[in-house]
């Protein structure tokens, strides 16, 4: 797939078929990602790739967490978003209640998308990327962010869909038991990956994106 066309259809996936994803993929998908560009070459990343019993554990471990109250203890806390960048993601819930048939006031359906997350979209594999904790909290956050966009195009030349999420990885302790990454990792993020169900409703969201009038300035340019 052209690199162009493989970043203009790039899309996240919320809805997967249960086939597995072969290990040689997901090892092949890996082997070109790691070639994403780090600071200083610094390669900070580490990467655990769950499926099998191992996922599901992790899934029933996340769900039964967030129904008992737990609170969140995820390695990487985000700010909470304010103007234009909170409601571009309250449009965004907007667009996927609307195509998944939730009401508003549908408390019960809600509540089930969300467990969704927790449980990686029920894709039948996750890649988890984690940093090594002497790397300070805010380090390395670039380099796995240009790692998980690599992931996501190179999964797209094997007919894979992504969605890069943090809901997976909101109780680190669960992840942690299950795939033996110890405490002298941060756990910065997940990727559920595997073969997109086109019928799925959610999947034929098309987001927006600013158009390039509004975010950049140019200088010295006549």
């Amino acid at each position: 797939m052209d690199v162009v066309e493989a970043i203009r259809t790039r899309k996240s996936i919320r809805g997967f078929r249960p086939d597995p994803v072969p290990k040689e993929v997901l090892r092949k998908i890996l082997e070109i990602a790691i070639r994403a560009p780090s600071g200083v070459n610094a390669q900070p990343w580490e990467i655990t790739v769950v499926a099998g019993e191992a996922l599901e554990n992790i899934k029933r471990g996340n769900v039964e967490m967030a129904a008992s109250g737990a609170i969140p203890g995820q390695d990487m806390r985000g700010q909470a978003r304010e103007g234009v960048y909170k409601q571009r993601q309250v449009d965004l819930a907007i667009q996927i209640f609307q195509l998944m048939g939730i009401a508003r006031e549908d408390k019960a359906k809600r509540a089930e998308w969300i467990q969704r997350g927790f449980r990686f979209f029920d894709a039948p594999a996750a890649i988890i990327l984690y940093v090594d904790k002497s790397l300070g909290e805010s380090g390395p956050l670039m380099d796995i962010g240009s790692l998980s966009q690599t992931i996501c195009l190179a999964a797209l030349n094997y007919g894979l869909g992504t969605c890069i999420e943090g809901q997976g990885v909101m109780f680190p302790d669960v992840v942690r038991k299950n795939t033996g990454i110890p405490e002298s990792k941060r756990i910065i993020i997940c990727i559920a990956i595997g073969y997109p169900d086109w019928d799925f409703p959610a999947n034929k969201l098309e987001t927006k994106r600013e158009p390039v009038e509004n975010i950049a300035t140019w200088c010295g340019f006549d």
